[in-house]
């Protein structure tokens, strides 16, 4: 899907029409990817493929984006858990200034891995019609669940599957 095409497929989806979306889908492969990390220098930048053999939360959302001021506390908390066991986060920021998506990790800081993608071109070949959207992925780099929005009471279902793929996997 094209950058035009993917923006205008979000703005119509926000407008409460139906749109059909080539979207990653559970029990696919994850796409690969490798960007630079936020606020690192141009040689700086972390992939995807990197973290196989964890459990990870991928994780697209933007600094204009409510309910990530919900998400980002409960991802902090369930890697700060359950990282020892092999779960990581990777959060990716599609804000089209940095220094907004900087401003949002000032008020709401994280230790896992936040990327940049200007571009959107991650969104677009993952389908994302909504912020935040996130992929929970085994091992493998399996989609076992895909995640649209959250709510406070979504990090104890999530906290649920991590530890079930974590522990099928130990």
């Amino acid at each position: 899907m094209s950058f035009k095409r993917h923006w205008l497929a979000l703005l119509l989806s926000l407008l409460g029409f139906s749109v059909q979306a080539e979207s990653v889908k559970e029990g696919q492969l994850a796409p690969a990817l490798n960007l630079p990390l936020l606020g690192a220098q141009a040689d700086e930048s972390m992939s995807l493929e990197a973290l196989r053999g964890k459990v990870v939360y991928l994780d697209f959302w933007a600094s204009w984006c409510g309910p990530c001021r919900l998400s980002f506390p409960q991802l902090e908390g369930l890697r700060q858990e359950l990282g020892p066991r092999g779960f990581e986060v990777l959060a990716v920021n599609v804000d089209e200034f940095e220094d907004d998506a900087l401003a949002f990790l000032d008020a709401v800081p994280v230790t896992y891995p936040v990327v940049r993608d200007a571009d959107a071109d991650s969104p677009a070949r993952y389908g994302i019609l909504g912020m935040p959207t996130g992929f929970l992925l085994d091992r493998e780099g399996v989609v076992k669940r895909v995640h649209q929005g959250y709510r406070r009471s979504d990090g104890e279902k999530l906290r649920k599957e991590i530890v079930q793929l974590l522990e099928s996997t130990e």
